[in-house]
């Protein structure tokens, strides 16, 4: 153990002091959180595919209860190997931590890094897609998109100008107010209609705390330190209004649009779901 390398020392400042020189505030905080919370979207990927799940009154929660778990305890252990052999500052401009860690730790194997985050990308972006997909499907078949989208699973992507922070930001403040909203009409339920059969339940405290949660993540931000990125989603989101009014809550149908999704049924030779007979 002679020559075992400094920063294998489990002793370093940045595991026992993580937060020394730090800045704090309510908007920091929230911002905080939408960073690490990031990192763990997904984990409502598998209510989105609910309708293709076997037996989802008792899968979807065992997945649930296994997965986050799981994946939480990796994810912490893996930032405390990175704080083990990096400063916080070291992580803060590196331009790929793992990479990083992988040069510093594993020296000739370090590809194994790269070629590993590769793999966890390629999976995370097949559930992503499916999900994304499936809410096309679900919404079309509802009415509140173009009937062809039902017929068949397309993804589609956006993409927006400006740095990955601002990305998440913006995506993390829609998100949750569209998670806060979820609970809202999850407690209006209970209590409006309780006789409504449910494949699951879960304790009435959870939706509670977890619309506390929304709305601190949501106005904490704003008040803190208001920026362009909130502005944008909530155009965003009162735009949707704009379209959802006349087509969806109206039934407006635009003319000759039963001919392009004809002609595109027959293109892509798809066909509308069961469900939309009945």
């Amino acid at each position: 153990m002679k020559n075992f390398p400094q920063y294998y020392n489990l002793q370093v400042p940045q595991l026992f002091e993580p937060f020394k020189n730090t800045q704090f505030s309510i908007g920091n905080i929230a911002t905080a959180f939408y960073t690490g919370l990031w990192a763990y979207d997904g984990w409502n990927n598998l209510n989105y595919v609910t309708e293709e799940i076997k037996n989802p009154s008792k899968n979807l929660p065992r997945s649930i209860v296994i997965g986050i778990p799981l994946v939480t305890v990796c994810y912490a252990l893996i930032n405390v190997s990175y704080l083990t052999v990096m400063s916080p500052m070291e992580m803060a401009t590196s331009e790929a931590v793992a990479v990083t860690f992988g040069n510093r730790v594993l020296g000739v194997m370090s590809w194994l890094m790269p070629l590993s985050v590769t793999i966890s990308t390629f999976g995370s972006a097949n559930g992503t897609l499916f999900a994304a997909g499936r809410l096309c499907f679900a919404a079309s078949r509802e009415g509140h998109l173009l009937d062809i989208l039902s017929y068949s699973i397309i993804a589609g992507a956006m993409v927006m100008y400006g740095t990955i922070d601002s990305l998440i930001d913006f995506f993390s403040f829609t998100a949750w107010i569209f998670y806060g909203g979820a609970m809202v009409a999850l407690i209006m339920m209970r209590y409006t209609k309780p006789n409504y059969p449910r494949p699951y339940k879960v304790p009435i405290i959870i939706p509670y705390l977890v619309l506390v949660i929304s709305i601190y993540l949501i106005i904490g931000p704003i008040m803190d330190k208001p920026t362009i990125e909130y502005l944008y989603a909530s155009f965003f989101i009162l735009g949707g209004m704009v379209f959802y009014v006349p087509f969806v809550h109206y039934k407006l149908r635009i003319p000759y649009m039963d001919g392009v999704t004809v002609f595109l049924q027959m293109l892509f030779e798809v066909a509308p779901t069961t469900s939309m007979f009945d």
